[in-house]
């Protein structure tokens, strides 16, 4: 990943969602994959890439939820962002406890996703960011 573009992964089974996210995100200069399965995911990511995660729940084969709990078992420090067409209110909360970045259900707002986006992308940022002592200043 360079140093200007933030990479961003998309695990969709909706193809439809995954190809409109993926041209949006490039719209705002990310770089992008779109993956149509956890599993195709897996695969062909491994933890040590850097970059956010955009994960829907409900997909065949493993779930959001499976995914979400493997990638923080495996240690993976990869803010993920979870996405649910199913409108259970309690998905929410449950996501946040789990650790993720953030929740949004769908139908939602483009601009609403790639500004929750560039916030976990900042947040990394001053996590990684050197904190200088008062001896320093």
């Amino acid at each position: 990943m360079s140093i200007d573009k933030k990479q961003i992964y998309i695990v969709d089974d909706d193809e439809s969602v995954g190809r409109g996210l993926e041209c949006l995100f490039m719209g705002y200069g990310f770089s992008v994959r779109a993956f149509s399965s956890a599993e195709e995911f897996f695969s062909a990511v491994p933890n040590s890439i850097q970059g956010c995660l955009v994960l829907d729940i409900h997909m065949p084969g493993l779930d959001g939820w499976e995914t979400h709990r493997r990638l923080l078992k495996s240690g993976c420090h990869r803010p993920i962002i979870i996405i649910s067409a199913d409108q259970d209110r309690r998905f929410k909360d449950r996501a946040l406890n789990a650790g993720a970045a953030g929740f949004l259900y769908k139908p939602f707002g483009y601009q609403e996703l790639v500004e929750l986006i560039n916030l976990t992308f900042e947040r990394r940022e001053s996590e990684r960011m050197p904190v200088k002592s008062a001896l320093e200043s």
